[in-house]
């Protein structure tokens, strides 16, 4: 594990939480992998306090979990909660999508272009937050800000089982494609194609995303913790 040292700055928590989730959803702190706070703070040259804050957050929201005996660790996945997140996930979407389209809105396509040209790199955060942007975009595009609000919540827990996946480069073929299909539909005002497309996007990414949990040495590590 190597994490980055924090700047100076005044807001050491939400830095030092941006860095572990970061860690956390590119596996560089995995499933099941125990916390401790002193060799963070070392690592992340800040004091004890940011850390043990920042961890109580990641708790709340579900990232780390109590260990008999062994304090803090991270979170297990768990492929039939991330089904029913990734469900929600579609719902929010197609929603999303089917009122962008009734408003003929325009996805930038600075973000498909930016999503092709991460999808050939290794930063895997990059293509998390390449692909999360498109789809916020489409949220404030809705016009209907809960929906951003409501999303949230369950980009979280997505972010790090999407890292999962997209380490792999054959799990990224197609995804930007799809993308720009989504994108179109939604600038033709073409309001049902979007919704569906959208529907169907989220669906066969939670499907292979359960497929990989269920057969990669990724949920063997975490049977073995």
């Amino acid at each position: 594990m190597a994490l980055a040292k924090i700047p100076s700055r005044t807001n050491y928590v939400d830095e030092v939480y941006k860095t572990l989730l970061g860690a956390i959803s590119a596996g560089s702190l995995a499933p099941g992998e125990r916390i401790l706070q002193e060799e963070l703070a070392e690592q992340m040259n800040v004091s004890r306090s940011p850390i043990l804050q920042a961890l109580q957050m990641l708790k709340k929201d579900g990232l780390l979990e109590e260990a008999p005996g062994r304090g803090l660790v991270v979170t297990k996945l768990d492929a039939t909660h991330i089904g029913q997140v990734y469900q929600i996930r579609g719902a929010l979407d197609a929603l999303a999508a089917r009122l962008a389209a009734s408003r003929k809105a325009k996805i930038p396509l600075s973000l498909i272009e930016k999503g092709r040209a991460t999808a050939n790199g290794s930063d895997v955060n990059a293509l998390i937050d390449a692909d999360i942007d498109f789809h916020k975009a489409i949220y404030e595009a809705s016009g209907n800000p809960y929906i951003a609000q409501a999303a949230v919540m369950h980009w979280i827990h997505l972010r790090r089982v999407m890292g999962a996946v997209l380490q792999r480069k054959n799990s990224r073929a197609g995804i930007w494609d799809e993308h720009a299909a989504i994108a179109k539909a939604i600038h033709d005002g073409d309001a049902d194609r979007a919704a569906a497309l959208s529907e169907q996007h989220a669906e066969a990414a939670r499907e292979s995303l359960i497929a990989n949990l269920q057969s990669s040495k990724f949920l063997e590590d975490q049977m073995e913790a």
